[in-house]
């Protein structure tokens, strides 16, 4: 039997008591902390980005799985790897080249990921699937 991980989102925390939010959701038998990184761009919201991650990494070695809805990831994945992701999901309708990101998230040795918005075929991320570790069906 599969065991059931749960994975939080720190976008429900109250940030000025992370610290405890985070260890009550270790405590509560969580073992990854998710984690949406928001561009304003990709999606209208705005998060955090990778200064936060870095910040919060220093006190939980929960399973930072990161999960960017900004355009280009690509661009952000070393800065996301250096604040302590462990690992990457990205948006396969946030670039032109999947492969390339893929590549660079897995060139770190990290899991990655695919998210697939609603209004995409889900058969887009067939050619990927191989190379994945999770896939993310947006419901939202």
């Amino acid at each position: 039997m599969k065991k059931i991980k749960l994975s939080p989102s720190a976008l429900s925390c109250n940030f000025a008591n992370a610290g405890v939010q985070i260890q009550a959701s270790r405590d509560g038998g969580a073992e990854y902390l998710h984690l949406d990184i928001m561009d304003g761009a990709f999606v209208p919201n705005i998060s955090f980005g990778p200064e936060l991650i870095a910040s919060i990494r220093k006190h939980t070695k929960l399973i930072f799985d990161v999960h960017l809805m900004i355009n280009d990831p690509i661009r952000y994945v070393d800065r996301f790897v250096k604040a302590g992701a462990d690992m990457i999901t990205f948006h396969i309708e946030s670039t032109d080249d999947p492969e390339a990101v893929i590549r660079a998230i897995a060139s770190h040795e990290m899991r990655v990921g695919i998210a697939v918005s609603p209004k995409t075929p889900v058969e887009t991320i067939f050619p990927y699937l191989p190379k994945l570790s999770q896939v993310t069906i947006m419901t939202v």
